[in-house]
């Protein structure tokens, strides 16, 4: 048997004289994995009969069967659950970290046309035409040559002008005595400066004096330019404004003012109309006064009489005083309420000539003769006659005579 040489190695590649590091627990792990495809299979090998062995060791072939391993570890493992997500966390997938990008003079240049050929890229190119030459720069004209005294140099300070000498002090003279003289005439002030001229006063709202300023010559207007001329509004808007506030209520408020408050009494003679005193005039008196306190709840004061002349005539009167806002209305009122009685045609407007009363006249009959009746009502009063043996025109007139010495304004 051939000695064995030095440096072999058994064949199942441990160091011979060295007990085997494999222990008991570490037999039943698994085995190392297989030899890769680029190392030489055992069969390749020397055989171990041409190689000396000791004679203390076992032989050792490499077609041994090497044990199965406990565990093989071939069982499919389920992917890990999704992890819920923590209180306050996003349920959106945290984006990957941006990677910081250097600055751009520190990163390697890179040439986008490396590995490509340009070499045929000469295109013929169109010939432009020449440029038009330009005009030259004129030439400056020749300046003359300085004349004067050099310039001081930069940074230097000019010299002053030297300054003439003082003249010597010349010593005080004291005035000469003075000589009596005689008193002269007190010389007259110098008379005043005249006065400025004072500019012309001119009147408001008036035109200046003084004309405008002519335009300068050669200005030519705008084509489609009229020069407006501004208007003053400010007097109009005044005088509409007075006319608002004040005229309308003057207007308005004037005969009111006028006319209410107003009392009223009874005379026993006006002209040549006598006051009847005898029981059925003042039985007739008494109940024309009831029936315009009914009529009239607005009333605050009220009288009835009956006056006659010495030729026959009979003028039977009564009314009442109190505010009327409307007396036109109210006479035109009365009017139809003694259409009725007295049988009445139509009435008739008579102009009083008074603003703020209104008079109305109309024909009809009473105890089978005829009769004229008339209303007149202002603001503060309301006066009804009825006539006999009288025109229209005459009992409108009467009952205005009447009317003024019964009925008294009391601011009149």
């Amino acid at each position: 048997m051939p000695e064995p040489q030095p440096g072999a190695r058994p064949a199942d590649g441990s160091t011979p004289g060295t007990p085997p590091d494999r222990d008991p627990v570490a037999a039943d792990k698994p085995t190392s994995p297989p030899v890769p495809s680029d190392q030489p299979e055992p069969s390749t090998q020397p055989a171990a009969a041409d190689q000396p062995e000791p004679s203390d060791q076992p032989e050792a072939t490499a077609t041994e069967d090497v044990p199965a391993p406990r565990w093989s570890g071939s069982a499919a493992v389920p992917p890990p659950l999704p992890r819920r997500p923590a209180w306050g966390e996003s349920a959106e997938p945290t984006p990957p970290q941006a990677v910081p990008v250097g600055l751009p003079e520190h990163q390697t240049p890179v040439d986008p046309w490396a590995g490509v050929d340009t070499g045929g890229w000469d295109l013929p190119s169109a010939e432009l035409p020449p440029l038009p030459p330009t005009t030259p720069y004129p030439v400056p004209p020749a300046t003359r040559q300085w004349s004067g005294p050099p310039a001081p140099p930069v940074g230097s300070h000019p010299v002053p002008p030297p300054v003439a000498p003082l003249p010597p002090p010349v010593a005080p003279v004291s005035p000469p005595a003075a000589r009596p003289t005689m008193p002269s005439r007190p010389m007259s002030p110098p008379p005043p400066p005249p006065a400025p001229a004072r500019p012309p006063k001119q009147r408001r709202g008036g035109r200046p004096s003084t004309p405008p300023a002519a335009p300068p010559p050669g200005r030519q207007t705008p084509k489609g330019y009229a020069p407006t001329r501004r208007r003053r509004r400010w007097p109009w808007l005044l005088l509409l404004t007075l006319a608002c506030c004040c005229g309308c209520p003057a207007y308005y408020g004037f005969p009111i003012s006028a006319q209410y408050p107003a009392r009223a009494a009874l005379p026993e003679q006006i002209e040549d109309l006598t006051l009847r005193q005898d029981s059925r005039s003042a039985e007739t008196a008494k109940q024309l006064e009831n029936e315009v306190r009914n009529e009239h709840l607005l009333a605050e004061d009220t009288f009835a009489g009956v006056y006659s002349t010495t030729n026959g005539k009979r003028v039977t009167l009564f009314g009442g005083t109190g505010f009327r806002l409307t007396p036109e209305a109210d006479a035109e009122a009365e009017i139809s309420r003694l259409a009725d009685r007295y049988a009445l045609a139509t009435a008739e407007t008579v102009d009083t000539g008074v603003r703020g009363r209104h008079e109305r006249c109309a024909v009809g009959r009473a105890d089978g003769s005829d009769v004229v009746v008339c209303t007149s009502v202002d603001h503060g009063s309301i006066a009804t006659g009825v006539f006999t043996r009288l025109s229209v025109t005459d009992s409108a007139t009467l009952l205005n005579t009447l009317r003024i010495q019964i009925v008294q304004p009391e601011r009149g």
